[in-house]
């Protein structure tokens, strides 16, 4: 490296930590004159860093913030920081910055030193995050891994356990990575059985890039994430719930968990309109039962109609001694709600209901339409 780029480095990572720099004592510490730091600030000026002077004997030098992002120097304490948080906000799934956690983890563990990386590997072992409820974790070593394959078109191979138990090993091509929820998915082409597959990353393990580079192949959808979300709709139904709370929509809207779980509208004073994100129908009920409320069901039916049969068997469990009229069918239900469904009007079931008879689900598609990769979402 010459002088001059060796100069401009120091001189950039002084710059960027937030103080103002007298033009003297920068010329010091560099061991330069006044002169060439004026200099220097034209090249790094040149190279897009906004480098701000004010003028008068307290003037200086100082970074500020400009159109663009310009390279940053970290030292070695900054970089393990910032590696650990990002292998802890991508193995998570974070709402709204899991992929860019997963991008920015890949460059930075591309150009980390050795000794860095071992430090970064050393704190992942020594570290156990808690997980919020049973979401699985994914080690965010395989998600780096096989982004980077993802940029380089490179095939990668890994052990793979589908939801049944089944393990096998895997060659694929892959195309993207795709946060739904608290998992991670793999869109990949399967070169094993020559069709597009979805696998989930915490159920995968041991990728391996093989250094094969192959062209790009075309997925049969608009995009990664909608190509997941058709698949795992075709093997688990989903459902927009609207039902009326009786609370008031501050407090709904606390319990509900956020913007994330759906919206809340007020009604009047004491109740309030609650239209929630699709989702299967175990998770819905789950969700309305869980606010520590009276509510009543508008749509889909199926949700009513789950509610019904789910509130008669916990009746039966608190009752025991009032009879041995069991409730031994599966409840399943089929179809997915959206804007165009017609509307059915349920409440919570009295104690005395009887459970409601629903049909059974419909013959699940062939796995080619379906991944029988994919699991449970």
């Amino acid at each position: 490296m010459s002088e001059t780029s060796a100069r401009l480095l120091n001189l950039l990572s002084l710059l960027q930590t937030p103080r103002e720099w007298p033009g003297r004592e920068l010329a010091e510490r560099l061991r330069v004159t006044p002169r060439t730091i004026r200099r220097d600030i034209g090249r790094l000026r040149e190279l897009g860093y906004p480098v701000h002077a004010t003028m008068g004997a307290d003037g200086g030098y100082r970074l500020a913030a400009g159109t663009a992002m310009p390279p940053l120097l970290l030292d070695d304490e900054e970089a393990v920081a910032i590696a650990v948080g990002l292998r802890s906000a991508a193995g998570h799934a974070i709402e709204g910055i899991e992929e860019a956690s997963v991008r920015a983890l890949a460059k930075l563990e591309q150009v980390l030193p050795a000794r860095l990386r071992r430090r970064v590997g050393t704190l992942g072992t020594a570290t156990v995050p808690m997980p919020a409820g049973d979401d699985p974790t994914v080690d965010p070593e395989h998600l780096t891994v096989l982004a980077a394959a993802v940029t380089n078109h490179e095939r990668v191979r890994f052990r793979y356990r589908a939801g049944a138990g089944a393990r096998s090993e895997r060659l694929v091509e892959p195309h993207r990575l795709v946060a739904a929820g608290r998992r991670w998915y793999l869109v990949a082409y399967d070169n094993g059985r020559e069709d597009w597959r979805i696998f989930r990353v915490d159920r995968l393990t041991e990728p391996f890039p093989t250094g094969v580079r192959t062209p790009p192949r075309t997925l049969p959808a608009t995009d990664a994430a909608a190509y997941v979300r058709e698949r795992m709709r075709g093997m688990h139904p989903s459902y927009r719930a609207v039902a009326t709370v009786y609370a008031p929509a501050a407090v709904v809207s606390a319990r509900l968990g956020g913007p994330a779980a759906g919206t809340v509208e007020p009604v009047d004073a004491g109740s309030c309109r609650v239209v929630s994100r699709p989702d299967v129908l175990e998770r819905l009920a789950m969700r309305l039962a869980m606010l520590g409320c009276e509510f009543t069901v508008h749509e889909p039916p199926e949700l009513a109609a789950y509610l019904r049969a789910l509130g008669g068997r916990a009746t039966r469990a608190a009752e025991p001694d009032t009879g041995d009229a069991r409730d031994t069918g599966v409840t399943e239900v089929t179809g997915v709600a959206g804007p165009d469904r017609p509307a059915g009007t349920a409440s919570g079931a009295p104690a005395d209901t009887a459970p409601e008879t629903v049909p059974p689900a419909a013959p699940r598609a062939a796995p080619g339409a379906a991944d029988e990769e994919a699991g449970a979402v």
